[in-house]
């Protein structure tokens, strides 16, 4: 039996890409599912779309919200009593020059992917502690390892993800409380559709590198996988995922590869 068969899940970011395809997988596994996001029609769409969706509950909320945070997990545990599982998967990305790229674009890429996702974890935390029980999911990126152009407010905000979680997990060792951090590569998603540009209007078209990415079922199974190990930190995704290795031998190599790579 899985280690996840019937868990309490709670999943953000679930109305598309890794975040729908994570809800299908567990509704298979008989979870009992929160989903969230900030467009209610498409959690409904999702949830409709799953096989024991009597065991799935939207809950729509915005990641920028830090404020509404301690009020949205009491909602949440009030659901099915407590939470197994928190997945950390919302989130937005970003394809812009540096130079012409501004603030606002960084400040919103830090409160979403950052800010968000720390409000949301540690408002859960006093369940966590209070159980001795818990596992934090968290989808970074190969991004939060080693940067690449034109990413570089996703990438900042990913990076900023590794130094808090690495620290929770330190710190709340003793309190049985888990963190694995996923680090996906290219997956063929809509993420570079929806990615930011320079002014902070979408990206609207999906680039090579994205769409020849790894399936998102493919992946999200590989995560699970990952989850249900306890593994510490996961890199999913084809040759890329190699980046992680080759920087811990040779930076300057790396640096060099990701130039020739061209990628955009």
């Amino acid at each position: 039996m899985s280690k996840l068969n019937r868990k309490i899940v709670w999943i953000t970011g679930a109305s598309s890409g890794i975040g729908e395809e994570l809800t299908k997988q567990l509704a298979k596994k008989d979870c009992k599912l929160i989903i969230s996001a900030r467009r209610e029609a498409e959690l409904n769409r999702v949830k409709n779309s799953c096989i024991n969706s009597k065991n799935i509950t939207i809950l729509p909320f915005d990641l920028a919200n830090t404020d509404a945070m301690k009020v949205l997990v009491d909602k949440a545990i009030s659901i099915y009593g407590s939470i197994d599982l928190l997945i950390n998967n919302g989130g937005i990305s970003q394809r812009s020059p540096i130079i012409d790229t501004t603030i606002e674009v960084d400040r919103k890429l830090m409160e979403i992917d950052y800010l968000g996702t720390v409000a949301l974890s540690k408002a859960l935390l006093p369940l966590f502690i209070e159980n001795q029980s818990g596992h934090y999911a968290v989808v970074s990126s190969l991004m939060g390892k080693f940067s690449s152009p034109f990413r570089s407010a996703y990438c900042g905000a990913k990076h900023a993800l590794h130094g808090f979680f690495d620290a929770l997990r330190l710190e709340h060792d003793t309190d049985n409380i888990k963190v694995t951090i996923i680090c996906p590569g290219f997956v063929n998603t809509n993420v570079a559709r929806n990615a930011l540009t320079a002014d902070g209007s979408k990206q609207g078209y999906q680039d090579d590198m994205t769409e020849n990415g790894l399936d998102v079922s493919v992946f999200a199974k590989k995560m699970i996988r990952a989850i249900e190990r306890n593994t510490f930190e996961a890199y999913i995704g084809k040759f890329e995922k190699f980046g992680v290795y080759v920087k811990r031998i040779s930076p300057r190599l790396l640096h060099k590869l990701v130039l020739r790579s061209k990628v955009r």
